[in-house]
């Protein structure tokens, strides 16, 4: 029997597809501004670097100018809306499953993203999933934000020794992982825009039902 590993996931895009509920609340903060909408697509393109980086690049996308003020009104505003809105937020099909199963196998498991940490509890919470996470590290609990190896390495120092594996969805996870030293799981169905094999991932998997036992076979490797 393989022994228990330290799992830590990304959050948008690996375990909830936030990306409907990124793109309204977008466009409520810009539209009380009266900035012009963006479409889905834009918006889903700019997720994954934290809340500020993607209003930055929102800003910019209109060609608006790098002004501070506007730029924090805007992120304040934003956090505010995302701090309670789920109603477009999903889980993945069998997140759920795949994470009782990892922690009911014994494996240590915790959550980095770059997600401010007041809304990643509030949505693990709203899905009933934040109990199974002993270590939560969001965008703001360090002065470093993925993809700096600093959250993934403060991740793993809570969770103890053990052999350590990542999972996530996009190039900023697997860049974190490369940077960490850490063994990266790639799931496909995220906001990645590169290919999922350019990026030095040990396992890549599809569907959440199957990573334990994906898991199980991989750990020997590691």
């Amino acid at each position: 029997m393989s022994k228990p590993l330290n799992l830590v996931f990304d959050l948008d895009g690996t375990l909830i597809d936030s990306a409907p509920q990124i793109h309204a609340a977008a466009n409520i903060v810009f539209g009380a501004k009266g900035l012009r909408p963006f479409s889905t697509q834009t918006v889903r393109g700019f997720i994954g670097n934290g809340v500020g980086v993607l209003v930055a690049r929102l800003m910019a996308h209109q060609g608006l100018e790098p002004s501070p003020v506007l730029r924090g009104e805007l992120v304040e505003s934003f956090i505010k809306i995302y701090e309670e809105a789920f109603d477009l937020t999903t889980l993945y099909t069998d997140v759920s499953t795949c994470v009782d199963t990892l922690a009911e196998a014994g494996h240590r498991l915790a959550i980095c993203t770059n997600k401010p940490e007041r809304p990643t509890r509030a949505v693990l919470q709203h899905f009933g999933l934040l109990e199974s996470f002993a270590v939560i590290i969001g965008g703001d609990t360090l002065p470093q934000r993925k993809p700096d190896p600093a959250p993934l390495a403060a991740a793993l120092l809570a969770l103890g020794p053990g052999k350590a594996v990542f999972v996530g969805d996009s190039e900023v996870d697997a860049e974190t992982a490369q940077r960490a030293n850490v063994p990266f799981a790639l799931f496909t169905g995220g906001y990645r825009t590169a290919e999922a094999d350019s990026l030095g991932a040990r396992l890549i998997f599809d569907d959440h039902a199957a990573l334990p036992g994906l898991l199980t076979h991989v750990s020997a490797r590691l």
